[in-house]
């Protein structure tokens, strides 16, 4: 299901720079758009968790660097039969995690220094072990590359916008009006809030007991409303949970479930409020 997604994704970033690329130049515009379009698919397949991890400044680093942080993942990764991923920390204070990555082999975690000073070993394994479920289940890719298409659809918005200020016309403020939701509607088909929940259940089973997620997460979530993380809207979806404040264009791209219901189903309980 995830292969047929990453590929739909790439067919759409395809059809974008298509149809930009007319609109901006005619018959040569079209041809332009058709040659961006592939260095763009073949950016987004094999570089696009590069590209995500340098949007947030995150930083490789070793076991000497951060052996709390490296002696879960080993532990963790062994229990779910997968490799060790590369480890990245993002130096900033707000406390939030993602994974990245085409597969298995070539994934990436990304942890906030904020996270790493904040939790204890219990819930920083409950964070970790969510992430490299996305690894395990193979969502990665195509979480990574919906953020890749939303942030190009984003670009064409402000090259329309460049347009109509350079040749006149409204044409520009129209498609960018249009533009900037209909990224939000792609992310939200291709990330759906039901990866959240797999991810929370597969990462309580690979951490032996859901405690210390549940704990994580109502952690994180207040810490989110204290000291929010700077991301990008378009590739919000990928932290364990919404860096946004969600006021705003921003709530378009809110593509988490309620801290609640996720808390609730971790907890074979009800959701209450």
């Amino acid at each position: 299901m995830n292969t047929a997604k990453s590929t739909l994704l790439l067919a759409a970033l395809t059809g974008l720079f298509l149809v930009v690329g007319e609109a901006l130049g005619g018959r040569g515009g079209l041809v332009l758009g058709l040659l961006m379009a592939g260095v763009m698919n073949f950016v987004s397949y094999f570089w696009s968790d590069t590209l995500v991890l340098r949007a947030y400044s995150a930083q490789p680093v070793d076991p000497q660097q951060a052996p709390q942080l490296f002696s879960v993942v080993q532990q963790l990764a062994l229990k779910a039969g997968i490799p060790v991923p590369r480890m990245y920390v993002i130096p900033d204070p707000a406390l939030n995690a993602f994974a990245t990555g085409r597969n298995p082999q070539h994934a990436a975690v990304a942890v906030t220094q904020g996270l790493l000073r904040a939790l204890d070993r219990e819930e920083l394994e409950g964070v970790l072990a969510h992430e490299l479920s996305h690894v395990l289940n193979r969502d990665t890719l195509t979480s990574t590359i919906a953020a890749t298409l939303a942030g190009a659809i984003s670009f064409s918005a402000r090259m329309a916008l460049f347009r109509r200020d350079e040749r006149g016309g409204g044409w520009g403020g129209l498609l960018t009006v249009l533009l900037a939701p209909l990224a939000a509607l792609l992310i939200q088909l291709a990330v759906s809030r039901s990866r959240e929940f797999e991810a929370d259940a597969s990462g309580a089973r690979v951490a032996g007991n859901p405690d210390g997620l549940v704990r994580a997460l109502r952690t994180l979530q207040a810490a989110a409303e204290e000291v929010p993380l700077p991301a990008n809207p378009a590739s919000a979806h990928l932290f364990i949970v919404n860096p946004l404040s969600g006021r705003g264009l921003s709530g378009l791209f809110s593509t988490h479930p309620p801290l609640e219901e996720r808390i609730a189903r971790l907890l074979g309980r009800p959701a209450t409020g």
